[in-house]
């Protein structure tokens, strides 16, 4: 009698579990808070660059939503975000299917597909964008040449006509074109409930630092009252500092006039970068431009007071010793 009422309360504690483990299931797909954003998937044909830029009232919403293989494609998974579709997704790419085939063959495997929203553009710049159903409003995509954008929890599709508007109007490097894009998205409405995370990958082949890897750029602003604009911000800098490894190659060759036309580059991105204005100088010295490399230092050194001590042992600088403009700056 005994063993049979404990095989009773077994069994019953075993269905028990089974009914909660059910719930927290249904839970976890269902009752977690969608990765409500809007994004734009990009390639550009003339540097063969792949990114994605997206912005959200979600956290980190950098680590959820972009993914991107350079010579592959790029993915951006969001609403009740499948993040298996990234990784799964560039696998498909690689194998050689078309964005579109990538994307039918994700959905038919994933039973929660109407709660999915993706965006996808390959290598060869097809793009593609899918909304489920069960998306919550306002949410939708739209696709053009070389792009795909999508939102979803949006003030109203104004955003994401706004997206592909300034895509398509913009020139130049597609990481810039992204985050310009994003703006405009924000300008028209964006995330319904507000702002709080935003963030840009683009992939290049051999882009990463000193070219072990692909990620050109990859920048997160995890948690910001304006991530937008502090990401904007970020991208300047991020496209100042890569200006000034490659002025230190060119160098490096022997190009000092090509290093000195990157490096003015680099300040017009970033004009208050006391790096890239220290290191102009130096360039200016050596190519015997004295009064440009004093009235950059100047600006250097005003920046960043403490790169005196560095000045005046630095070899670069050592036309400038004699001036008295060089000795009052460090003090001498």
């Amino acid at each position: 009698m005994k063993a049979g009422i404990v095989r009773q309360s077994v069994l019953i504690g075993l269905l028990v579990t089974l009914v909660l483990v059910s719930a927290l299931g249904a839970v976890t797909e269902k009752g977690s808070e969608p990765v409500a954003t809007f994004s734009i998937v990009g390639f550009d044909p003339e540097t063969g660059d792949l990114g994605i830029a997206v912005a959200s009232k979600f956290l980190a919403v950098g680590s959820v939503v972009p993914w991107a293989k350079a010579g592959i494609g790029a993915i951006a998974t969001q609403a009740y975000a499948n993040t298996t579709y990234g990784p799964k997704g560039l696998e498909l790419l690689a194998s050689g299917l078309t964005a579109q085939q990538t994307l039918n063959n994700l959905l038919a495997a994933d039973e929660g597909r109407e709660t999915r929203q993706v965006g996808i553009v390959d290598a060869k710049g097809e793009a593609v964008t899918c909304t489920g159903k069960g998306c919550n409003a306002w949410a939708g995509g739209k696709t053009g040449k070389h792009y795909a954008c999508q939102g979803n929890i949006l003030v109203s599709e104004a955003t994401v006509t706004a997206l592909a508007t300034a895509f398509e109007s913009s020139e130049g490097d597609l990481a810039v074109r992204l985050v310009k894009a994003l703006k405009a998205g924000e300008q028209a409405g964006g995330d319904s409930r507000g702002k709080q995370s935003a963030a840009l990958l683009v992939v290049r082949e051999g882009g990463g630092f000193l070219g072990l890897n692909d990620r050109y750029i990859d920048l997160r602003v995890d948690d910001h009252p304006e991530p937008i604009d502090e990401l904007s911000r970020l991208l300047s800098l991020q496209m100042a500092y890569s200006a000034l490894y490659r002025a230190g190659a060119l160098r490096q060759e022997g190009k000092l006039d090509a290093a000195i036309a990157e490096l003015k580059k680099a300040s017009e991105a970033s004009p208050n970068s006391p790096e890239v204005a220290y290191d102009l100088a130096c360039y200016y010295s050596l190519a015997g431009m004295k009064a440009q490399a004093l009235d950059t230092l100047r600006k250097a050194l005003t920046l960043a007071p403490s790169f005196k001590k560095m000045a005046r042992d630095d070899a670069d600088l050592a036309p400038l010793r004699d001036e008295e403009t060089f000795k009052k700056m460090l003090g001498e």
